[in-house]
């Protein structure tokens, strides 16, 4: 059992879910919360795939972990938790930056 695959895979289900209420089923900074999540989420979700694909297990982790911390805080901000959540969104947005890093660190080395 992968448990990359298995975890990137429900990230993206995740993400179309939270974009889909985002444009149908809220409104304001809820529906922009909701759309900016899902779009970072299934982004990463697809890029640990690519990840995997490569071989590059830890940029694939840092990109489902960066993922799901950055996307659901801003899921549950939009349904009402406190915005304090707000301050965490960005340990997530790291995690992808250093993700993305890690990857081009692999592709230099050949």
């Amino acid at each position: 059992m992968n448990w990359l695959v298995i975890l990137a895979a429900l990230s993206g289900a995740l993400a179309v879910g939270a974009g889909a209420f985002g444009a149908h089923g809220a409104n304001g900074q809820a529906r922009e919360w909701l759309q900016t999540g899902g779009q970072y989420q299934l982004i990463h979700a697809i890029a640990a795939l690519v990840a995997l694909r490569l071989e590059a297990r830890g940029p694939a982790w840092l990109f489902v972990a960066g993922g799901a911390i950055f996307a659901v805080t801003l899921y549950l901000m939009a349904v009402g938790a406190p915005r304090w959540l707000g301050a965490v969104t960005p340990i997530g947005g790291t995690l992808l930056i250093a993700g993305w890093l890690w990857l081009a660190w692999i592709g230099a080395r050949g």
